[in-house]
């Protein structure tokens, strides 16, 4: 019962303040550590082998020292353990903040189309100086379908299997990917192995979330035929699924070609109806994703209280 309340507060504190700016953030940490990283070993020979060594050198580092510093907190009491397992739960979680951010782009490229592109900068990797309104918005809802896997049921299903230790260790496997995970001349030995251990950290995950997703929806069926059919056509074996699920719900297309770093890469369409995406759309998504939020938990939840009858 102790974990099922502090995923309750955690998640709760989510909920309620997203991730405050001006607070200390373990994900900033880890950006620190892995720009020095590879400022550090990103030259030079044998650039693959010490991507690799940097890559799981520190997911396993996030894991012994998470468990260390909850062992600690685990002996001043239970309280302790659970303010700890909350409070990682809170910043692991980043629902609410990618939320707040899309109603942001679409509200900004409302208001002008610069305002826009520099707005959904803040979320993509992609390069957004030349992005059409509508490619903003469809960048903006890409966005928000990938990272429910990434940031809210990924954490959520490696704290079910690994508790907050594993669920601190994915957060490094996922800002190593958005930081070196790129196919660039500059990224493509040195960050290779990040981006093969994200798409097994995430393989389930995006596929479970895609389910979420279309799970409260009318003609589930045909919804999942759609996600079957373009879940794989992305450039990730695994952003795709979710892509494709909203995709599917919102009768919109995602995807095509993008500039990353100054290079265009070539990606496949999700889904064919090209057409213009609103500000209901936005609103019709969050409240999808919001609904796959709730469903993660409770789910999590479950298999906490059946793991503790079984015991």
């Amino acid at each position: 019962m102790n974990s099922i309340m502090a995923l309750l507060t955690g998640w709760g504190l989510d909920l309620l303040l997203g991730d405050p700016r001006r607070w200390p953030h373990p994900v900033v940490w880890f950006g620190r550590c892995i720009a020095w990283c590879e400022h550090r070993f990103n030259r030079g020979s044998c650039r693959r082998l010490k991507g690799a060594a940097t890559a799981v050198l520190l997911i396993v580092a996030v894991f012994i020292s998470t468990c260390a510093v909850r062992r600690l907190c685990a002996s001043a009491g239970a309280v302790g353990a659970i303010a700890f397992d909350a409070v990682t739960v809170f910043y692991c979680l980043a629902g609410t903040t990618l939320i707040r951010e899309v109603r942001q782009v679409f509200h900004a490229v409302d208001r002008s189309l610069d305002e826009g592109r520099q707005q959904v900068a803040r979320i993509v990797g992609r390069d957004t100086s030349q992005l059409s309104a509508q490619e903003v918005r469809t960048a903006a809802l890409e966005t928000l379908a990938e990272n429910l896997s990434d940031g809210v049921v990924a954490p959520l299903f490696w704290l079910a299997l690994l508790g907050t230790p594993g669920m601190m260790a994915y957060k490094m496997v996922n800002t190593l990917d958005s930081m070196i995970g790129y196919r660039t001349d500059r990224y493509r030995r040195f960050g290779c192995w990040a981006a093969r251990i994200d798409d097994v950290a995430n393989y389930v995950p995006a596929r479970l979330s895609a389910l979420l997703m279309i799970a409260g929806e009318q003609s589930f069926t045909a919804l999942l035929r759609f996600v079957r059919r373009y879940g794989r056509c992305h450039a990730s074996p695994n952003s795709g699924y979710p892509e494709a699920a909203l995709a599917a719900i919102l009768n919109c297309r995602f995807g095509g070609p993008h500039y990353y770093f100054g290079q265009l890469f070539p990606k496949p369409y999700i889904g064919h109806n090209d057409r213009l995406l609103t500000t209901a759309d936005m609103r019709r998504a969050v409240r999808v994703n919001r609904r796959a939020e709730v469903m993660a938990v409770v789910m999590v939840v479950l298999s906490d209280l059946i793991l503790t009858l079984i015991k």
